[in-house]
């Protein structure tokens, strides 16, 4: 798994004003969870592209005033109107122990139920790997080539080097279904999509909606900071 490095420096002030401070020029509020002790930090958030805007997983390395920690994203969070990274979630990692990670999943090849007319059906993004840090894939391949329709690949029948899958067995990670299916599934999905925009327009309500929206997140992001 390829290493991303991010640059930034350790907070001195914590809480609403000093997270709201570092946003406006920029920063992106964090913490890394460590072994002996959580560290504060803020870093600008042009250094995350790489890290989030990709589906490939990556390690981080931490640069913050030349104190260097080795790392994996385990959060983030984003403003509920505008899509900025309001805070992230680092967790200390190191050469001896496990990790767990969340990798994102590659699908190769034509499937048999496509040929035939079905359609192919992604159910899982990403799969739970527990390994080590020098173990751990940039994406967990599957081949679909020999998928029927009505066919499924369930986590229980995926197997990769060195590393372990956290799912249930039984969670189905890609399907080929019949066209018919396929269009439905698509429906309940925009359907979903439509209500949680209708949501969130609804919580505008005017001048202030922005600020009420951004609320929730902000609110989590000091619940985070006092915990360290």
């Amino acid at each position: 798994m390829k290493t991303i490095e991010i640059k930034g420096s350790k907070r001195k002030e914590l809480g609403k004003k000093s997270s709201r401070k570092a946003r406006k020029v920029g920063n992106v509020p964090c913490v890394i969870y460590g072994k002996d002790a959580n560290v504060h930090f803020e870093a600008h958030e042009n250094s995350f592209k790489n890290l989030v805007y990709t589906h490939e997983a990556h390690l981080v390395k931490l640069d913050l005033e030349g104190e260097v920690f080795n790392a994996v994203l385990q959060d983030i969070q984003f403003h509920p109107v505008t899509d900025k990274i309001i805070h992230a979630d680092f967790i200390q990692i190191f050469d001896n122990k496990l990790v767990i990670i969340d990798v994102p999943v590659t699908v190769t090849g034509d499937a048999e139920g496509v040929k035939a007319g079905g359609k192919l059906i992604v159910k899982r993004r990403h799969l739970k790997v527990k390994g080590f840090a020098n173990d751990l894939p940039e994406d967990l391949v599957i081949d679909v080539t020999n998928l029927k329709i009505h066919h499924s690949i369930k986590v229980g029948e995926l197997s990769y080097d060195k590393i372990e899958l956290l799912d249930p067995k039984i969670t189905t990670v890609v399907s080929v279904a019949t066209s018919r299916v396929a269009l439905k599934t698509e429906e309940e999905e925009a359907a979903e999509a439509a209500a949680a925009l209708a949501a969130v327009e609804g919580g505008e309500g005017g001048e202030g909606g922005e600020a009420a929206a951004a609320a929730p997140a902000e609110e989590k992001g000091k619940e985070k900071e006092k915990k360290g």
